[in-house]
């Protein structure tokens, strides 16, 4: 069928913006690939694999809508060809000798034959047309609802990979494919039915007729659904790309980063890779345009050279006496009715396995995710505090070859304050979410009070758990619902308010214009944005709602003055005393001064741990680095 250009493996590709961020995504889509390689019986024969899970779909969704469909399309090819051999009935008397008038009135039974399975044809289309109407959004809720609950449930670890992500956003098309996949695939049933239709009426005829009226419909069939996957591998492997114009469609428009935009004069820049990139893509498209034409041309070629021949032979059949006048009639009636189901045909055909494919693809990530559901074991934790413990610990992120921590071992007492130091990327922040069960180890244990994170219930893990990171969510909801997320006890107001002076978001909400029920999102009409330490002290509240028995502070004060930032450690510090256990990972070593134990991370692994007066008489790298931050705050000579 011709060989595919795709030009320099994705692999080489180097972006000036981007760097290797534009690259092909083969290997981690399924079906991309394919479609180069394989042939059009090959392809034709995936076609009904495509529709059968989009009408799993709506089997479970609307299952009675769906039998309506497909009565309503057996009815219509039914109707199509009491109509074409009732036609036929028609012409005989019509094409006799005998006086008009009883020529006509032999006619008129099949006549109004006709005009019945006409107006029966109609009605079964239009129900299948109301069936499917009600079909598509449920079909497209059911599979959004569905992929949604599996990606809440899969491993964090999974989900931050980049080719998971990728599969997701390929996920998420499919969704919006299936509603396409269901209406369109009523259409090439329907179109089916029309041929299947004539190919019987044709063959009753004459047998030589439906041979020839295959050549006809198959060069279409094979041309749409060469088209149909070029355009879908194309998308594909062009992901990438996309969600780079999108990001930088988003930093020309948004208005987080437009103070910056502005500041650098750097809008000429990012429109000028917009533009750049934009046009890559509408290079793409081009192609695929002459490809398409290319095979459509080859494809009404050949059709249409097939349907010359069909008139040919019905013109031979008729001079040769072996069809009467009546037959070849009804045959031309008939093979007007196969091209209008033909078009349809072919249409739908294209649209159902480009679309298709999306669904498929929603499908293979339905099934990764949950692959990679959130493990729990049998065992509850007990309702009283327990030690948690980090026993030989490494942890590669999916994907990386590099530990991001390795052989580390931490232990954490019940109502302690425990800090994590190092610089960026030490290992820190992954080590405190090791420790509250959201990785899994890659080799060495985790465990609460002495049995494996693996084995433990973690959804108890969970609620034994409150985290407050520096890059916590700033949910798109109420003030209440901001502090309350996920708890049904949101309603008990004295819980709520204790919350909120601790964490010092009853002085945010006091200035909110609506208080509790202000919408924190300045993008939906009547929301309220607040500043960065605001928003911190939200999220310090949503930890002091859950009231859990672990605290894990990353990074948690990092937008906030001094003055705030002393009064948040001193409320730290009033937890533990009360039988919480603190977690703080930091790098202001000002605020760990007061911690039972400070763990050092550097490089990924624990470089030395203890008390800080024990660190600082050790002269080691933690001296190092809180002589350096206190150099800072020294006056400076004069």
């Amino acid at each position: 069928m011709g060989r595919h250009r795709t030009g320099h493996a994705p692999s080489e590709v180097r972006d000036p913006l981007f760097g290797s961020g534009i690259r092909a995504s083969m290997g981690r889509l399924k079906h991309e690939g394919a479609g180069v390689r394989t042939g059009f019986l090959s392809m034709a024969r995936e076609l009904p694999g495509l529709v059968a899970v989009t009408v799993r779909l709506a089997r479970r969704a609307a299952p009675r809508d769906l039998l309506v469909v497909l009565v309503a399309e057996l009815l219509s090819g039914v109707a199509t060809v009491v109509t074409l051999m009732a036609t036929y009935r028609v012409l005989v008397p019509l094409m006799t000798g005998g006086p008009s008038a009883e020529r006509l009135a032999s006619a008129v039974p099949a006549l109004l034959v006709v005009g019945g399975a006409a107006a029966a044809g109609s009605l079964a289309r239009a129900a299948g047309k109301a069936a499917v109407s009600r079909l598509g959004p449920t079909i497209e809720r059911l599979a959004y609802t569905r992929l949604l609950r599996l990606a809440a449930g899969a491993e964090l670890a999974a989900l931050e990979s980049p080719g998971f992500h990728n599969l997701l956003e390929a996920a998420r098309q499919g969704t919006r494919a299936a509603r396409l996949v269901i209406a369109q695939a009523a259409q090439l049933l329907a179109g089916l039915s029309t041929l299947l239709a004539v190919g019987t009426v044709l063959g009753v005829l004459h047998p030589l007729l439906l041979p020839l009226l295959l050549a006809t419909v198959l060069p279409k069939g094979w041309s749409a659904v060469r088209s149909a996957r070029a355009r879908f591998v194309s998308a594909q492997r062009n992901m990438e790309l996309s969600r780079q114009l999108e990001v930088l469609s988003g930093l020309l428009t948004g208005r987080d980063v437009a103070p910056e935009v502005r500041a650098h004069a750097a809008g000429d820049f990012l429109l000028g890779h917009y533009d750049r990139l934009s046009a890559v893509a509408e290079a793409e498209q081009a192609r695929l345009g002459r490809d398409e034409a290319r095979l459509a041309l080859a494809g009404d070629a050949v059709s249409g050279a097939a349907g010359v021949l069909t008139y040919v032979t019905l013109g031979l059949l008729l001079t040769a006496g072996t069809i009467p006048l009546a037959v070849a009639g009804a045959a031309v009636i008939a093979i007007r009715t196969a091209k209008a189901g033909l078009i349809s045909l072919v249409m739908s055909i294209n649209q159902v396995y480009e679309q298709g494919l999306y669904v498929l693809e929603w499908e293979r990530a339905c099934d990764e995710a949950a692959r990679h559901q959130m493990s729990s074991g049998p065992v509850p934790l007990p309702g009283h505090p327990v030690e948690i413990r980090a026993d030989d610990l490494t942890f590669v992120y999916p994907g990386q070859s590099r530990p991001a921590l390795a052989h580390a071992d931490v232990v954490i007492r019940p109502g302690e304050i425990v800090a994590f130091v190092g610089a960026n990327g030490s290992g820190k922040s992954t080590m405190a979410k090791l420790l509250a069960g959201l990785y899994l180890p890659t080799s060495g244990r985790v465990t609460w009070g002495g049995v494996p994170i693996e084995r433990l219930n973690r959804r108890s893990v969970f609620d034994r758990v409150a985290l407050v990171a520096q890059d916590f969510a700033r949910w798109p909801a109420t003030a209440r619902v901001n502090l309350t997320l996920g708890h049904p006890e949101g309603g008990d107001r004295e819980r709520l308010w204790r919350a909120a002076v601790a964490s010092g978001a009853d002085a945010v909400v006091a200035g909110l214009p609506d208080g509790w029920e202000t919408l924190l999102a300045r993008e939906f009409m009547g929301g309220t944005e607040l500043s960065g330490g605001q928003w911190q002290r939200v999220g310090l509240g949503r930890a002091w709602f859950r009231d859990a028995p672990v605290l894990v502070f990353d990074e948690p004060t990092s937008a906030l003055d001094p003055e705030a930032e002393i009064e948040i450690f001193d409320q730290v510090a009033g937890l533990a005393t009360r039988g919480h256990t603190v977690i703080l990972v930091t790098h202001r070593l000002a605020s760990v001064a007061r911690a039972d134990r400070v763990y050092v991370f550097a490089g990924g692994r624990i470089v030395e741990h203890g008390r800080h007066e024990e660190l600082m008489r050790a002269g080691g790298a933690y001296a190092t680095m809180y002589g350096l931050q206190a150099a800072q705050y020294a006056p400076a000579d004069t």
